[in-house]
């Protein structure tokens, strides 16, 4: 199977050496995402409610580049600097991801890129809905 990489400008472009979202066959792996603006390229410290919705948003458009939706999400890795946010991040998260959400973690880690609060990884299935 070939390896596609997917890039959109509804999302930022990488800050090193990886793809935002790499599709093969009927998988899309994509990227974890922080709430960096994808027009401006920058991130700018936020409440993490909406830093939360800037990275839904960021995953949404690579989903939508590739021709999926949140409904094919399959796999969620939500990774956050703080415990103390998980309810606030999962009141965004759950707008998002329907009535069947995708399997999951959510972990604190000690730092995230650009010292960010909040950063989010899926895979997606085209088969699924």
């Amino acid at each position: 199977m070939k390896k596609t990489a997917i890039h959109t400008s509804g999302a930022p472009k990488p800050i090193a050496p990886y793809s935002p979202a790499i599709q093969v066959g009927n998988l899309l792996f994509i990227s974890g995402q922080i709430a960096m603006d994808p027009i401006e390229q920058v991130y700018h410290p936020l409440p993490v409610e909406e830093e939360t919705e800037r990275v839904m948003k960021n995953i949404e458009a690579l989903l939508d580049a590739a021709g999926m939706n949140w409904n094919h999400v399959v796999k969620a890795s939500i990774f956050m600097k703080d415990m103390a946010d998980y309810g606030k991040i999962n009141d965004v998260y759950g707008k998002y991801v329907g009535q069947i959400p995708p399997a999951r973690e959510a972990v604190q880690v000690s730092q995230l890129p650009r010292d960010c609060k909040v950063e989010i990884s899926v895979i997606a299935h085209l088969e699924v809905l």
